[in-house]
């Protein structure tokens, strides 16, 4: 014994010298510890999750230290410890309420950091100056995976299974991958998720198992889903949630009459706490098509986490089924809440009926047939992708599993952010060349005009200084997910999702008359020269390139949609769940600076004539708004070495989002990067303030927008036009068949982002513009049964013109609502608006029309969402030919002609429908053939992918702000 006190007495003796002052028992403890230090990267940035162990006498203090083993690597801000460092030594010590750790216990600290090159981790820790025994876990976890052995039969539903150990530590989570994207995360055994409606194709699945280090090991197995051969086992709905005590009911039915009596056996597997009754049903000649409910029940229990677990039903001869069943727990404030489980079932419709391509991209809509932005129902906009972000944001607010949240960041990065292989020359040096704008697609092609100045781009050296690329970090608004035209990747056919583009030739260019082209034009399909002549008119031939436009509105939710992620993740401790997520957000913001500028870098404020009108330099060609795009291309040939990049001159008050401004601002986890990119946003932010204030009308609704460059050729305006920083009043920006400041909708979107500023901040300019806008737009909203809100408006007068110093009333400035509607989507965003302003400001009004819209919504809802029915007038344009009295009809230029991948020839005299012949063979064109026939307009249910995730945020919103009801 004397001889042990000896040597505790010469340890801390060790310690003193080296001059840390601890209590003795620290200094006891101090050899006896463990490490644990994972990572996760994302290029040139990562997150640490640190872990100590105390294997010692408790300790009331600590200090640890470690060398980062690359020069480059530095911590950039850390979380739960007070973090330092000098040169490759990092400190970190403890907060006062994580100081003490009993024999045995751990606490978790962590840090995001940057680095170049590699990213190693540190060789040896230590904790209160004495070495600790390195890292833990050093060799990787094993696992294996398990699915049924088939045949399987679209759409199929394949459970998968993984069996998961580690030799030396814990399994932390089994991820599952489809075809390489991550569909699912599961933290605790057993591990499993079940692939559900997956369509004909092949597939390749992956469980990746991850130790306490971050050890990876990886199981893969491949597998073929047949095409339907007969009738199928059917679950309505695909997925549901159940409160914890409560029930609910999933109906069962055949997709075909059969010809003897179907024995349905139901089995659930996962959360222990869920069952169904009864176990078995029979479907008939009788029942087969009314089916026959089973109930699934949540069983009491004392934790504050939902579980989840798969019903699946079987019947000799037909595909199983499987019903995703999510447990609302109700030991959590608001969680046995009637609109949480709203969201919650919401959510389920989304994630397993038809939304989803099999590389897991949202679809547009579930219906292929549908007309408006996108043309066709399995395309996707960054939009949809923005949305799907979202929703995963709220669905990890309600069940704190932040893994989906990860991964719909993921497949936007790789589907619709175009890779360096996909933008291969944006590196290289070049400026835009100027082509005017034009009021109608017959005036096109548009003459490149080099004569004309163009201004400096202040962006592109600091964002390639800081980033050390020249790729463009934003989504280009449209792909075609399921290569259904066929251009492929530049050409080749084949490869899916496909970059698309469509609107090109001016205000006037509706849906009905664009000519869908590939993003990367090789000259493989249209005419000589691709499609590149129908455009721009060049005085010699043009080259390949690759070219992208991105939606700033779509960039900016989704940097919403990270700040609350990153807002709910904080409050349930997780904020290191998201950290990595975050960070490509505040890269997204930065790049969405571009966004702000004049489409050609010309000064902003009463820029006349193309020629006159001075080119900028600096910052004198920001306007500081969200413009209507920005866009960038360069040579397919990089032997050619050139590129270009531009804004957007038009500006409309439906795309600005002044809270993701603040966000970008004020959060630090979100600040980007680039030096001047808090500056630019926080001039932004107070600039988009002003913009809504100089457009809200004597009523209450907000007014279009403004443009630095008439007519999208720096026109001269009527004489009076008002002025907005020398920009001028435009009163439906950007486009005009319909006018685009006629929808009800960009209210609703536009107006939340303001509510969501001030119920955040409670700034006072988001609150006078709400104070005027909520009751203008009640008093246009019907609730009950026959419900209806805003749909169109129409607009008289002009504002005043915007003096910064003494901003005046529009009683000149006029809205009047022409057309109500039932438009679920905008009925949701609106909702949202109303929900977020009553919990910040106590308004009644609000609250009670935000609770009248979400119940019409819900006693509007499917098998596959909420819709209301629709009729579509506009459909009688599907086989409109030019016509140069109206200007309608698709135009193509005398002379000119090509084919489309599939043969369809592009010519004068051709339709929407001519350049689009795989439309006759949509299972809903003969509603539309009969409707060009001379029958009634055709009435459909649509389920776009942005209004579904409304209505589902919609309910999750109230749920959360007004817990009883």
């Amino acid at each position: 014994m004397a001889r042990r006190r000896r040597t505790a007495m010469v340890a801390a003796l060790t310690l003193a010298i080296g001059g840390v002052t601890l209590p003795a028992g620290a200094a006891q403890a101090a050899p006896a510890c463990d490490v644990t230090y994972a990572t996760n990267d994302w290029g040139t940035g990562f997150t640490a999750n640190v872990t100590i162990k105390n294997l010692g006498d408790p300790v009331s203090a600590w200090t640890l230290k470690f060398a980062f083993p690359n020069s480059s690597q530095r911590v950039t801000q850390g979380w739960s410890a007070k973090w330092s460092q000098s040169g490759s030594e990092v400190t970190a010590t403890n907060e006062s309420w994580n100081g003490s750790l009993g024999t045995g216990a751990s606490t978790t600290i962590g840090f995001n950091g940057a680095y170049s090159g590699s990213n190693p981790k540190p060789a040896s820790f230590t904790l209160n100056g004495v070495t600790c025994n390195g890292t833990s876990a050093n060799q990787p976890p094993t696992v294996s995976l398990g699915l049924p052995a088939g045949p399987f039969e679209a759409p199929a539903d394949v459970p998968l299974t993984a069996t998961a150990s580690d030799p030396d530590g814990t399994i932390s989570k089994v991820e599952f991958y489809r075809n390489g994207l991550l569909v699912n995360t599961d933290t605790s055994a057993p591990y499993a998720y079940t692939l559900e409606d997956l369509p004909a194709g092949s597939y390749t699945v992956q469980a990746k198992a991850y130790d306490n280090a971050n050890g990876i090991g990886v199981a893969e197995k491949s597998f073929t889903v047949n095409p339907a051969s007969g009738p199928v086992l059917v679950a309505s709905p695909s997925a549901v949630s159940v409160s914890e005590g409560g029930t609910s009911s999933v109906k069962f039915t055949l997709s075909a009459a059969p010809t003897s009596n179907v024995p349905v056996s139901l089995a659930v597997a996962g959360d222990s706490d869920i069952t169904v009754s009864p176990s078995t049903l029979t479907l008939t000649s009788s029942n087969w098509s009314s089916g026959v409910s089973a109930t699934v029940a949540a069983a009491e229990d004392a934790d504050t986490v939902g579980g989840t677990a798969t019903l699946t039903a079987s019947a000799t001869g037909y595909a199983p089924v499987t019903v995703t069943v999510t447990e609302v727990d109700n030991d959590v404030p608001g969680g046995d809440n009637a609109y949480i489980k709203k969201f919650l079932d919401q959510y389920g419709k989304i994630k397993n009926s038809g939304y989803f391509s099999p590389e897991g991209v949202p679809y547009h809509s579930v219906e292929t047939l549908i007309v408006e932005a996108p043309d066709y129902g399995h395309e996707t906009t960054s939009e949809a992708f923005s949305f799907w972000i979202w929703l995963e944001a709220q669905y990890g607010r309600v069940t704190q599993n932040w893994a989906p949240f990860n991964n719909a960041w993921t497949v936007m990065e790789k589907y619709i952010i175009p890779s360096h292989a996909d933008q291969p020359t944006a590196g290289a040096p070049g400026t835009p060349q100027y082509a005017a704008e034009h009021n109608l697609p017959s005036q096109y092609p548009s003459a490149l005009e080099p004569n004309v100045s163009v201004g400096q781009d202040p962006l592109r050296s600091e964002l390639q200084s800081t980033y050390g690329t020249g790729d463009i970090y934003g989504m280009h608004w449209l792909l075609d997910v399921d290569n259904t035209y066929g251009y492929g990747h530049c050409g080749d056919g084949t490869t899916r999702p496909a970059y698309i583009n469509t609107f090109q030739r001016g205000t006037q260019e509706s849906v009905w008359e664009t000519v869908p082209q590939p993003s990367c034009d090789t000259f493989k399909h249209g005419g000589q020269y691709g499609y590149l002549d129908l455009f721009v008119k060049e005085s010699s031939a043009p080259a390949k390139q690759w070219k992208y436009t991105d939606a700033p509105d779509a960039d900016a939710r989704a940097v919403q949609a990270a700040y609350w992620a990153l807002t709910w993740a904080k409050a349930q401790g997780k904020q290191a769940d998201v950290a990595a997520t975050v960070a490509k957000a505040a890269k997204m913001g930065d790049y969405l600076r571009y966004a702000m500028f004049d489409k050609y870098f010309k000064k902003i404020g009463n820029c006349v004539g193309a020629s006159t009108c001075p080119a900028g330099s600096g910052r004198d060609s920001a306007h500081y708004l969200l413009s209507w795009y920005y866009a960038w291309g360069g040579a397919y040939d990089t032997s050619q070495n050139w590129s270009w990049r531009i804004g957007s001159s038009h500006s409309h008050f439906g795309y600005q989002n002044p809270f993701a401004a603040w966000a970008l601002t004020n959060v630090a986890e979100l600040k980007p990067k680039s030096p001047t990119a808090t500056s630019d946003w926080q001039k932004s932010l107070d600039r988009q303030l002003e913009f809504y204030t100089w457009l809200q009308s004597a009523e209450g609704g907000i007014a279009g927008g403004a443009t630095n460059s008439w007519d999208g050729s720096y026109a001269q305006p009527p004489s009076g036009t008002a002025t907005f920083y020398g920009m001028f009043y435009d009163v439906d920006p950007v486009y005009n068949d319909p006018p685009s400041n006629q929808w009800f909708g960009m209210q609703a979107w536009s107006m939340q982002r303001i509510a969501e500023l001030y119920l955040e901040t409670g700034n006072a300019k988001a609150k006078a513009l709400l104070d005027k806008w909520v009751p203008w737009a009640i008093a246009n909203t019907t609730t009950g049964t026959n419900w209806s809100i805003p749909s169109d408006m129409k607009w008289t007068g002009q504002p005043n013109n915007w003096d910064p110093a003494n901003p005046q009333a529009n009683t000149n400035l006029h809205v009047e609502v022409t057309v109500k509607g039932q438009d679920v989507g905008v009925a949701a965003a609106y909702a949202r608006t109303l929900i977020a302003y009553a919990a910040k400001s106590g308004n009644a009004a609000a609250k009670t029309t935000a609770k009248g819209l979400l119940d019409a919504l819900s006693a509007a809802a499917d098998a596959k969402g909420v819709s209301m029915p629709e009729s579509r007038g506009d459909y009688r344009r599907f086989d409109d030919v030019y016509n140069a009295t109206d200007g309608q009809g698709l135009y193509i230029p005398s002379g000119w002609s090509g084919k489309m991948p599939n043969g369809d020839a592009i010519a004068p005299g051709k339709s929407f429908l001519d350049i689009r012949s795989f439309y006759k063979n949509d299972p809903d064109w003969p509603k539309v053939q009969a409707y060009l026939n001379g029958g009634a307009e055709p009435v459909f249910n649509y389920h776009r992918f942005w209004a579904q995730a409304d209505v589902a945020m919609a309910y999750a919103d109230y749920g959360t702000y007004f817990p009883n009801g």
